[in-house]
């Protein structure tokens, strides 16, 4: 976990919970830095720098695009 670079910083606990899910389900290892701690003290958000997600570099690519079809709006035909 040492190579484990951060990819996207979250503010609160409640905003993992998805994306969790979608990193498991293409089997990404991954890792919620100060996840605990903001679970239990929320308002120390902004002096731990919030919820850092590590992923290996090599997954990258991968992570960067369910993130990106997360952040785009719904479209309704």
């Amino acid at each position: 976990m040492e190579s484990f670079k951060t990819i996207a910083i979250f503010n609160y606990d409640h905003e993992t919970v998805i994306l969790k899910h979608l990193l498991e389900q293409e089997e990404i290892p991954y890792f919620f830095e100060n996840e605990i701690t903001l679970s239990v003290v929320p308002m120390y958000s902004a002096a731990l720098g919030g919820i850092k997600l590590k992923v290996h570099p090599s997954d990258f690519e991968q992570v960067q695009e369910i993130l990106d079809n997360l952040n785009n709006p719904l479209k309704i035909v």
